[in-house]
C-alpha cells in the first residue's frame, strides 16, 4: 500500500469511526494504518481512545505495552502489561512481555519469575528458552545459559538463535571445539551469514588453526555487508600469527572503510608498538586522538610509546595529560609517579657524575 492509498484508507476508517464511535474494530484498523505509516504517536492516541470504550481490550493493552517497550519506556510498558495480566492471567504473551521488560531493566529475579510463568502456559516454544538463556548470558552465568540454549535446541534442532548463542557461550566457557561445532551448523544452514563466518574464523584463530582461520576470514570478507569489523578481526589474527605486514595492511583497509572510527587506529598503533616501530605507532595513536580528543587512554598509549623509545620527558608530558583528564584513576597516577620518579633519579645520577 503506497502513501496515497494509505491516506485514503485512513480517511475511510475515520469516517467509519464517526458513524460507529463505539465499534472498537475501527480503532484497531486505524491504529494499524497509522503504524504502517510510522505515525506512532497517533497509534498511541487511537489505542488510548479505544481503552476509554473498552479498558479490557487485551490486544490494545499488549500493543501499547509493546510500543513503549520498543521506545525503551519500560515503566510505561509495564503499566500496560500489568493491566493485560489482570484482564487475562492465563495469556503467556503477557508474562513473556513482562519478562522481556524486566530483563531490559536488569531486574534478574523478576525477569526470571515471569519467564517461568510463561513456561507454565507454554513450555514448547524454543524462543522462551532462548530468552531465559539470554537472561543468564547477560548476567554472565554461562553454565545456566548453555543449559537453556540446549533445551531450545531439543525443541528445534535448527534454531539459529540457539545455535549461534550456544556457540558464543561455549566460546566464553573456553570450549572452543564445541563452539565451532555449533557455528559450523549455523553456517551450513545459512552460508551467507557473515557474522557466523567471523565467529568461526575468530575461534579457529584462538585454536591456532592458521590456514582454516584465514580461509574463513576470506569467506566472511567476500560475503555482503560492512567489512570494518572483519578487517580488524583478521588483522588481530594476522598479528597473533606474526604476519605483521599483512596485519598492518588490513588495518589500513579498515580505516579506509571508516576513517572516523578510532578503534582501527588504536589497534594499528598497538601493532606498530609491539614490533618496535614507535614512530608509526605514535602516528596512528595521534590519528585516533583527532577523533577522541578527550580519551585519556590514548594519551597513555602515546606516553608508553615515548617511554619505550626512551623519550622520557615527552612521555611524562603525555602521562600527565592522562592523569589531568582522569584524576580519580589510581592506575594512571601510579604509572605517572613511577615514570617521574625514575626520571628524577636518572637526572640526579647525572648531576652526581658531573660533580666528580
Amino acid at each position: 500500500m503506497d502513501k496515497k492509498e494509505l491516506n485514503k484508507a485512513i480517511e475511510k476508517t475515520v469516517l467509519k469511526m464517526a458513524l460507529e464511535p463505539n465499534n472498537t474494530d475501527h480503532y484497531h484498523e486505524l491504529a494499524k494504518y497509522y503504524a504502517m505509516d510510522s505515525q506512532y504517536e497517533k497509534v498511541i492516541s487511537v489505542y488510548e481512545s479505544l481503552l476509554e470504550i473498552d479498558p479490557k481490550d487485551l490486544q490494545t493493552l499488549l500493543n501499547l505495552g509493546s510500543i513503549w517497550y520498543y521506545s525503551k519506556e519500560y515503566k510505561k510498558a509495564l503499566k500496560y502489561f500489568n493491566q493485560a495480566m489482570l484482564v487475562n492471567p492465563s495469556n503467556y504473551l503477557v508474562y513473556y512481555n513482562m519478562a522481556n521488560t524486566y530483563a531490559e531493566l536488569k531486574n534478574f529475579p523478576k525477569a526470571l519469575h515471569y519467564y517461568n510463568r510463561t513456561l507454565d502456559f507454554n513450555s514448547q516454544d524454543p524462543e522462551i528458552y532462548n530468552a531465559i538463556a539470554l537472561l543468564y548470558h547477560d548476567f554472565e552465568d554461562y553454565v545456566e545459559a548453555r543449559a537453556y540454549y540446549e533445551k531450545a535446541l531439543s525443541l528445534d534442532a535448527e534454531n539459529l538463535t540457539a545455535l549461534v548463542d550456544l556457540g558464543n557461550v561455549c566460546f566464553k566457557l573456553f570450549d572452543y571445539n564445541k563452539a565451532l561445532e555449533y557455528y559450523y551448523k549455523v553456517f551450513a544452514l545459512a552460508p551467507d551469514n557473515k557474522t557466523v563466518a567471523l565467529c568461526i574464523a575468530n575461534t579457529l584463530a584462538v585454536n591456532k588453526d592458521k590456514e582454516k582461520c584465514y580461509d574463513y576470514f576470506e569467506k566472511a570478507i567476500a560475503l555482503p555487508g560492512d567489512n570494518y569489523k572483519a578487517y580488524i578481526c583478521y588483522a588481530i589474527a594476522k598479528s597473533d600469527f606474526k604476519d605483521y605486514e599483512d596485519a598492518a595492511e588490513l588495518y589500513k583497509k579498515a580505516i579506509e572503510i571508516n576513517p572516523n572510527e578510532a578503534n582501527a587506529y588504536i589497534l594499528s598503533g598497538n601493532l606498530y608498538s609491539n614490533i618496535k616501530k614507535y614512530t608509526e605507532a605514535e602516528s596512528q595513536y595521534k590519528e585516533a586522538l583527532k577523533i577522541n580528543k578527550l580519551d585519556p587512554s590514548i594519551y597513555l598509549l602515546i606516553a608508553n610509546v615515548y617511554y619505550m623509545n626512551n623519550e622520557i620527558e615527552r612521555s611524562i608530558h603525555s602521562y600527565r595529560a592522562a592523569v589531568n583528564m582522569r584524576p580519580e584513576n589510581d592506575e594512571y597516577k601510579l604509572v605517572f609517579i613511577q615514570v617521574l620518579d625514575d626520571f628524577i633519579e636518572e637526572e640526579r645520577k647525572g648531576e652526581i657524575v658531573a660533580a666528580f
